[in-house]
Formats: C-alpha cells, structure tokens, sequence
C-alpha cells in the first residue's frame, strides 16, 4: 500500500508541478503572439511624431497628419500610416517593387496593402491610397541591409 500511495503522491506533485509550468509559460508564450513586444503611437502631424521618435523615419513629411505607427520592440518590423499633402508620395519615395514582407498587424493597416505597393520610400516599401500613404519595413530586409553596409 505505501508504494501505491507514493506513486499516486509523486504522480499529483508532476500535475501540479506541470499545471504550474503552464501557467508561467502559457501567457508568455500568448504575450509574445499578441504583441507585448510591439509599440503602437498616433500623431496628429509628421512633424511631431519624428519629434517624439527617433525610429520614425526621416522621409515622413512634417505636414503629413493623421499618423499611426506601430513597431517590433526585438526587431526591424514597422507599420506606418499618414495622411500625405496633396496626395503624393513624399520626397525620398521612388516607384519599385516591394521588397518585404507585412509582418505586423494594426486595425488601421488594411492586409491587402504588399498588393498595392507600389514605392519604396527609404527603406520601407509603400502604397499610396488616395491621400492616405501605407508603409511597411521588414526586418529580414533591413537586417540585410545593414550587414551589407
């Protein structure tokens, strides 16, 4: 009976041992896939969203309004959202192909945006809708691109 009790014992310590892994893991794992390492901000103008972040890039005119921005904490990944003047692209924005993926997400980003790109503005690749400019950078590209030099 004591080699039955001590298994049935040792065999309750592993469940509550592995409950309680998951419980430290699982919202670990669940913060990871639901973005705490990811910054969102909104700004009214260009001009003050590179003031408040160095990250913003220097392409995005002072003029431009209605800015979101979101942004990988551990990596290169960055969506960003403006409404441009004139409905142009910005200085710095050249016609070409996109060259990364759209790895983060944002209600204010619409998906079919790698489908409309058609500029890449610094190192970023872009869609123009209307007035509203859509960009993106991928970290794989920009990793690339500073190992290159």
């Amino acid at each position: 009976m004591a080699i039955r009790r001590n298994a049935v014992i040792g065999g309750t310590a592993a469940v509550i041992g592995l409950g309680a892994l998951a419980a430290f893991a699982v919202p670990t794992l669940n913060g990871l896939r639901e973005g705490r390492h990811v910054e969102e901000s909104a700004y009214a103008t260009g001009a003050k969203a590179k003031a408040d972040r160095t990250s913003m890039p220097a392409w995005l005119p002072d003029s431009a309004t209605t800015v979101n921005y979101r942004m990988s904490t551990t990596g290169y990944d960055r969506l960003l959202a403006a409404t441009v003047p004139d409905g142009r692209l910005p200085e710095g924005c050249t016609p070409g192909e996109p060259r990364g993926a759209v790895n983060l997400t944002a209600a204010w980003f619409p998906g079919d945006t790698r489908a409309k790109a058609t500029a890449r503005c610094g190192s970023y690749d872009a869609a123009l809708v209307g007035d509203r400019l859509y960009a993106w950078q991928d970290h794989a590209v920009e990793l690339a691109a500073l190992r290159a030099g």
